[in-house]
């Protein structure tokens, strides 16, 4: 095997952070060919939309970004006594045979590039068990990024009629000069009537560029919601996907982003319609200011054997400066005439209408801005049911607020 990231990423760099787990031979033969992989994948698509191409990570500089050999963190991983949470290295020891049949199942290690990549070197995560007939709530993992890279797995495995929300946080650490780079893969299987919320808090430093893939599959009577929220970094390319698999399944993707500086947000909501009567809404809003840029994708696929399927998908970004740039791209694709769908983007600036309502009500012009983009977010808001992502968020919008006074 000769394939290689750079001069220091190799086959012994992956069987030396296998072994640092103490993995299965058939997980570290998972971490090669993903490895050996790397030089026939592509990078993710980049999204095209009418004279502009969005976010080609392929011209990132992974030969000095990557680094993962000398990765640190701090993590907190908290969780209710009726669920187990545990890092993969206790995942690992604990449940080889849940590992076995869940890794890699909803994210196919080589989509891409930058899931190889991630498949390759990923050195931490965390599994959370929900067994069948347990109600879990307040799930919290913390990750602090305290290195040049970090690449970060979670899964998530929710057994029949078992449900949990949980709250998944990044953010950095360590001060380092230079830039980093965080890469998460995010696998979550909804049994049987199983229920999950995965809630997530993106607050990494501007000096760090994202890569996140969350993926989400569904059993009968399952429901999978995402929420995914995106404060920090230098550039984010997050993609969150469901796979409604099970008959009169559902979904949730909820997304909310705030750029300021020339912070860049590309953010996808996709969602397979693979069985009967199942449902989907999707819901973006985000706000971008000074010369920070976003696109949003949006994928409704409705497969022929989809039946009596429901799909919403409403996109909404709100522009605070002249020099800002937004885009969207929302997309039906539908197979089956037994649908009911809709779609929907806007891109625009604060209501000059609402503006001069609440200035006539002799509320200054800054107070009725932040009041009108704080109202904005409510529709993500009232989605979010762990209070600590929705008070954390809500708390990270009014500092930008206040920072731009």
């Amino acid at each position: 095997m000769s394939t290689q990231v750079h001069a220091t990423i190799d086959e012994a760099t992956v069987r030396q952070i296998s072994e640092s787990l103490g993995e299965p031979e058939w997980l570290l033969e998972t971490r090669l060919e993903a490895l050996e992989a790397l030089d026939d994948l592509a990078f993710p698509d980049v999204i095209k939309t009418p004279g502009r191409k969005w976010t080609d990570l392929a011209d990132l500089d992974y030969d000095s970004l990557v680094d993962p050999l000398n990765a640190a963190e701090d993590k907190d991983q908290l969780g209710p006594d009726e669920a187990e949470v545990l890092s993969f290295a206790e995942a690992v020891d604990e449940h080889e045979a849940l590992l076995k049949e869940h890794f890699g199942s909803v994210v196919d290690p080589q989509t891409n590039y930058l899931t190889a990549l991630s498949t390759a070197l990923f050195s931490t995560g965390t599994v959370v068990h929900v067994p069948e007939g347990v109600d879990a709530e307040d799930v919290k993992v913390r990750t602090t990024m305290n290195s040049r890279s970090l690449f970060n797995y979670t899964l998530v495995i929710a057994e029949e009629s078992a449900s949990v929300t949980l709250l998944e946080r990044q953010e950095t650490g360590d001060d380092l000069d230079g830039n980093r780079y965080y890469s998460g893969l995010v696998e979550v299987v909804t049994g049987e009537n199983a229920y999950v919320q995965y809630g997530s808090l993106q607050d990494l430093d501007q000096t760090t560029y994202n890569y996140q893939l969350k993926e989400g599959v569904t059993d009968t009577y399952g429901q999978v919601d995402f929420i995914d929220a995106n404060i920090g970094s230098r550039l984010t390319k997050s993609s969150v996907e469901t796979h409604l698999n099970g008959d009169s399944s559902e979904t949730k993707i909820v997304g909310a982003f705030y750029g300021h500086d020339d912070q860049h947000f590309d953010v996808a909501a996709r969602v397979w319609h693979n069985a009967e009567h199942t449902t989907a809404d999707l819901v973006t809003r985000g706000v971008i200011d000074d010369q920070a840029r976003s696109v949003y994708e949006g994928v409704q696929n409705v497969g022929r054997e989809a039946w009596d399927t429901n799909s919403y998908q409403r996109e909404n970004t709100l522009m605070l400066s002249d020099e800002s740039e937004a885009d969207a791209s929302p997309k039906l694709i539908i197979n089956n005439h037994d649908t009911e769908a809709s779609h929907s983007a806007t891109v625009g600036q604060v209501d000059a209408e609402d503006m001069f309502y609440m200035s006539s009500r002799s509320i200054p012009e800054r107070v009725a801005r932040n009041m009108l983009v704080e109202g904005f977010y409510v529709p993500v808001m009232e989605e979010i049911e762990v209070d600590e992502l929705r008070e954390d968020l809500q708390a990270r919008i009014r500092e930008r607020l206040r920072a731009r006074e």
